[in-house]
């Protein structure tokens, strides 16, 4: 699931939160009202896109961190 998670067997909105997070990773920038629009429509509210958004940001943060530092983490799969 850690490479290809459009194949994985989960639900549309899981996978729509999936892609959400990667595309936020990716493309900050990007087109954030779409992104927005089609967590909406897999039936997040407002509160639960904020935690995912607050979640994959504080992921990114400590991972660039780590990865400025040049820290390995315990675990790490790369």
């Amino acid at each position: 699931m850690l490479k290809d998670a459009a194949s994985a067997p989960l639900a549309a909105p899981e996978l729509a939160l999936i892609r959400y997070s990667q595309d936020l990773t990716r493309d900050p920038a990007g087109s954030s009202g779409t992104r927005v629009e089609a967590l909406r429509a897999s039936g997040f509210d407002d509160a639960a896109i904020l935690a995912a958004t607050e979640i994959t940001a504080y992921f990114n943060f400590v991972n660039r961190i780590a990865h400025g530092l040049g820290v390995e983490l315990e675990g790490d799969p790369s």
